[in-house]
């Protein structure tokens, strides 16, 4: 079938063959080859000399998009979106940081919030940085007990929440330290009571900033040294730990992403949608980014059910996403060809000839193909898409390369971590092959480093991701122990994912030091912990806890308790040898339920229990090369041994 319509070639702006420079010297450090600094050891820090700061950068904005729309919402489903223009959003901004300012708050202080994405949140973080205030998220999945921890390490005095139910949440768990809260939404007067009960008292959002603009309060604008933010991000054990990431840190990042766009970067006019969690610095890089050059932000209603609603009145032409909102897509789309030959086989024609056109470098969305088979997908995103970067957690390759051809737009995927601010690695423009991340941006260099005990080596392309650079943070939050776990001496972060380089310059993620992994829906595993748990149970001997990035949920390979099974059976008058015992549905219902009780007990989160177990007679050990001599899991080694039944448990549970 031929296909008709406008056609937009991509350009790979860099030889697709050598995509990061090496520099010389036995560490096999990979830069940039954006920025030709690079080579010198040098990183990019900002474009523009006078826009070094989130103060600055929202300014600029403002200029390129001679006063533009800055900030949309709609107050129904039904509404269309409404804005305020950039002058407004500055003005409220500034008045709302001057009303903090007279009810106590001085520069360099840390301020909480408390919200969903909506545009007073933006107000509240320019206002902080009209006055060098330090902006904290907090948010729901760190749990009541991480907010309050938060609050009593930050020392922090004033919160802006958004509603009754987090005022309500806050005023639960409020440190001495907290005197004030300002809310976005209204409060019931039994909410006002309790918090005066407690000498907190709680003002409007619109009352803060109406005393703001009475008051005479200069603005203290930051510098690019100064700390911007601290952002917790969700300890797989113990406390959450403070990310300290200054201006600086934060303008690099952005700057160095916008710089490998090329003239597929964010630009004036652009439109994008916020969606995920601002409390993350993947979405916050991505608005402070947007504002930088001029562009426009809609906020999604608050139910990401409703997502497609808003992206379709909204038409946004700029796009952040994560794997798990892209799986479900292409899962849709899977299940409604199934039924149906005709439409699966057309699906499979279509796929074929959009791959063909890919790797060509050609992008469009007005081909027969895109208007026959894909023009539901791209429409579901507003239709108006020519950019999506895709973070948080590794995305598959088919269904990468199926985005890429369904939406007719650039789709990009990244890697980073809240340590370096956002972005470590960007895929570039015009490399259609999936299943890695990229070369590194301009604003840091990334190294292998050896981790014998899991058998990678630098020498072999693959270790330890280290990195260095301006967007690398400057510390935990009082918490120097961490900080030199996580940074040696010559300043390079170690992330604790391990890399591989591949032949083309370009890194790809393939586990994780610290055995902590992360599921697709973004939430951290720590596997040891979940088989401590388990072999409470008196069925169990050993448990092999694993989970794949890609999937949802985890599974385990368990190696029964000989003797306590053996009297089971004989009690239950069931038969067979341990082999047979393994295979017998009964027995693998019995020892399943018993572990899951357990977990249960031990307050195991529900994606922290398994989903599904393999039963194996023959324990573990250092002769079949499954524990270390000191009776460690090898983890990478049963990964390997028993991937066929990790695999078909995997397989039925899709």
């Amino acid at each position: 079938m031929s296909c008709c319509g406008q056609i937009t070639t991509i350009r790979p702006p860099i030889e697709m063959s050598s995509q990061s420079d090496v520099l010389k010297g036995p560490d096999h450090i990979h830069v940039s080859k954006f920025y030709k600094e690079s080579k010198n050891g040098k990183f990019i820090s900002y474009i523009t000399e006078n826009v070094r700061t989130l103060y600055q950068t929202f300014r600029e904005g403002a200029y390129s998009s001679n006063n533009g729309p800055c900030l949309g919402w709609r107050e129904t489903l039904t509404s269309p979106y409404q804005w305020i223009n950039y002058d407004e959003a500055l003005l409220r901004a500034k008045n709302f940081g001057a009303g903090m300012i007279a009810l106590g708050a001085r520069p360099k202080q840390l301020i909480g919030i408390y919200s969903q994405n909506r545009p007073e949140w933006i107000l509240y973080e320019q206002g902080c940085y009209s006055f060098s205030l330090v902006v904290v998220p907090l948010y729901d999945t760190l749990g009541p007990e991480a907010c309050a921890f938060i609050m009593r390490q930050t020392e922090m005095s004033l919160v802006v929440v958004e509603d009754d139910a987090k005022a309500l949440l806050l005023l639960e768990k409020a440190p001495p330290t907290l005197k004030i809260i300002v809310a976005i939404k209204p409060i019931r007067q039994q909410t006002l009571d309790r918090a005066r009960s407690r000498g907190i008292q709680i003002f409007s959002f619109i009352d803060v900033e109406k005393l703001g603009a009475k008051g005479n309060h200069p603005e203290v604008p930051p510098v690019s040294e100064d700390l911007c933010t601290v952002c917790y991000t969700s300890g797989t054990t113990g406390n959450p730990k403070g990310v300290m990431l200054t201006h600086g840190n934060v303008v690099a990042g952005v700057c160095a992403v916008i710089l490998q766009m090329g003239e597929h970067r964010i630009r004036a006019g652009d439109v994008m949608i916020s969606f995920l969690p601002l409390a993350h610095m993947f979405e916050r890089c991505c608005e402070n980014g947007i504002y930088y050059v001029g562009g426009c932000v809609g906020f999604y209603s608050g139910d990401i059910k409703e997502l497609t609603n808003d992206l379709k009145m909204l038409k946004p032409t700029v796009m952040p996403a994560v794997p798990r909102l892209l799986n479900r897509v292409y899962d849709k789309i899977q299940n409604e060809i199934a039924s149906s030959a005709i439409k699966r086989t057309l699906f499979n024609m279509a796929l074929k000839a959009k791959e063909k056109e890919l790797s060509r470098g050609i992008m469009r969305r007005n081909g027969c193909w895109d208007k026959l088979v894909f023009k539901k997908v791209h429409q579901a995103f507003g239709g108006n898409l020519r950019l999506m970067v895709v973070g948080s957690a590794p995305l598959a390759g088919n269904v990468l390369t199926f985005m890429r051809c369904a939406l007719g737009c650039l789709v990009l995927e990244g890697y980073g971590q809240t340590e370096c601010t956002g972005a470590i690695s960007l895929t570039v423009q015009g490399d259609y092959v999936p299943n890695h991340v990229g070369p590194p941006v301009s604003c840091n260099a990334v190294k292998l480093v050896d981790v014998p005990e899991m058998e990678y080596f630098a020498s072999q392309n693959t270790g330890e991701v280290c990195v260095r650079g301006s967007n690398v943070f400057h510390g935990y939050y009082k918490d120097p122990e961490k900080t030199a776990e996580a940074v040696d001496t010559e300043g390079w972060h170690h992330t604790g994912d391990i890399g591989m380089w591949l032949p083309n310059g370009t890194l790809r993620i393939i586990d994780r030091r610290k055995h902590i992994f992360k599921l697709s829906q973004g939430e951290y595993i720590v596997p040891e912990k979940i088989e401590n748990i388990y072999t409470l149970s008196q069925y169990v001997n050993q448990v092999y806890v694993y989970g794949e990035s890609l999937k949802s949920c985890i599974i385990a390979v368990v190696v029964p308790d000989v003797d306590v099974l053996k009297q089971w059976a004989i009690d239950n008058r069931v038969k067979g040898t341990l082999s047979v015992l393994c295979n017998n549905p009964q027995v693998k219902e019995l020892i399943m339920s018993d572990m899951l009780n357990w977990g249960k007990q031990s307050g195991l989160k529900s994606f922290e229990q398994v989903k599904d177990i393999y039963l194996h007679p023959d324990p573990f050990s250092v002769q079949n090369g499954l524990l270390t001599p000191t009776f460690k899991a090898k983890r990478p080694q049963l990964k390997s041994y028993f991937k066929p039944q990790l695999d078909d448990m995997y397989k039925h549970l899709d």
